[in-house]
């Protein structure tokens, strides 16, 4: 996937760019866990395999970036 990191290399940048309206609990808990509140925010992560993980759940709400 292009908005996708190689897992294990640093941190990563997370932005959710869709709106969670009409999307499944499973995803709105998802966004929650990863520390996303609001449309357009951004947060950093390690780039572990838990993350990846969570993000792959989401991949169509959110941009992924390193961070350098």
């Amino acid at each position: 996937m292009a908005n996708r990191k190689a897992a294990g290399t640093g941190k990563i940048a997370v932005t959710q760019i869709r709106s969670l309206s009409g999307r499944p609990q499973k995803h709105r808990r998802t966004i929650e866990a990863l520390g996303l509140k609001h449309h357009q925010q951004t947060v950093i992560h390690d780039d572990t395999p838990a993350i990846q993980g969570m993000i792959r759940q989401v991949t169509h709400l959110v941009i992924v970036r390193p961070v350098e």
